[in-house]
């Protein structure tokens, strides 16, 4: 329904040409602003009720204080892998589970995993190459959450959170202590829950219209050929040179698998092309400036630092193994 609302908009309504870059760019920011700030909004009410209901404080302490042997990252990494999101798409999620308390490790291992691996870019590597392969990808994809998490956890970056989540949290808390002392009923408290969402949404709305902007030139001007030629002259450095270009962009997994076909088509290894993919969907620059609103640069680059490590570590894997 979104897409048929930017298709009417930009190519009916304005005129532009759909077979135009400057047409599909803007249709790519007009369908996925629409689609994240909606999601946001959406996410907030429902974790604003959760956290009305659901004793987030007794979950946070337990999760903080049980030797749970990386179960919870299994979990959070597996959440990650059911829900179909991009990586800017994760983000309205990821902050509700920062504002909620969450520890900041088993976060990290759901926005790891949930860009990467979906039921649709599972799919449509089952058709293009095979199960033996798809099975490596899924879990590689669940390892790399799992392990991710579970560093960045035990780095105590709590302290590199941007002073405006640590105020919601602040907030959360203090609402969840009044609401509970008064035995507020849900119908009272929906408002008080909604105008929460809403606080959220204006607080990170510029940083959304920015990112996806940066994605849709990208998208619209980026030519693929580009990267292709690219990752074949970089021979041995491929991998690398794969993660390094990729960040600036920004794709879903399933936009993406098509290009990986064709770059494996073209001759790049395997594992060069999925470190190409990786880093489009679960590092992008539109990505880092959503979570700017989040995250100090500093935990931004620890947090985009650990990952790209990992997928060149997997990407040279796969050029091994495959």
């Amino acid at each position: 329904m979104i897409q048929q609302f930017a298709d009417w908009l930009i190519f009916d309504l304005l005129g532009m040409d759909a077979n135009s870059r400057l047409g599909e760019a803007v249709n790519f920011f007009v369908y996925d602003s629409t689609k994240i700030i909606l999601l946001l909004f959406s996410i907030s009410i429902v974790m604003g009720i959760v956290n009305a209901y659901f004793p987030i404080e007794r979950l946070r302490n337990y999760l903080s204080s049980h030797r749970l042997y990386g179960f919870q990252y299994l979990l959070a990494s597996i959440f990650g892998v059911i829900t179909p999101f991009c990586s800017c798409s994760s983000i309205p999620l990821f902050i509700g589970f920062v504002k909620g308390g969450i520890p900041l490790g088993v976060t990290f291992a759901f926005l790891i995993t949930s860009p990467l691996v979906n039921e649709v870019a599972v799919a449509m590597f089952l058709g293009t190459f095979g199960w033996q392969v798809t099975a490596i990808y899924v879990a590689c994809g669940i390892v790399m959450g799992m392990v991710g998490g579970f560093v960045l956890g035990k780095l105590k970056l709590e302290r590199y959170l941007s002073p405006w989540i640590l105020q919601m949290q602040q907030m959360q808390m203090q609402a969840d202590e009044a609401f509970e002392a008064e035995h507020t009923p849900f119908m009272k408290r929906l408002p008080s829950i909604t105008k929460d969402a809403l606080g959220i949404v204006r607080g990170v709305i510029l940083y959304v219209l920015l990112g996806i902007a940066i994605g849709a030139a990208i998208h619209g001007y980026m030519p693929e050929d580009f990267f292709a030629d690219f990752m074949q002259k970089a021979g041995l450095l491929g991998v690398p040179a794969s993660v390094l270009i990729a960040v600036p962009m920004y794709a879903n997994a399933a936009g993406i698998v098509p290009v990986v076909e064709v770059f494996v088509a073209k001759g790049i290894p395997l594992g060069t092309a999925l470190a190409f993919m990786m880093s489009v969907v679960g590092l992008s620059l539109p990505e880092a400036t959503m979570l700017k609103k989040v995250m100090t640069w500093r935990l931004i680059g620890i947090f985009f630092g650990t990952v790209a490590f990992m997928i060149m570590i997997l990407g040279w894997t796969f050029n091994q193994i495959l």
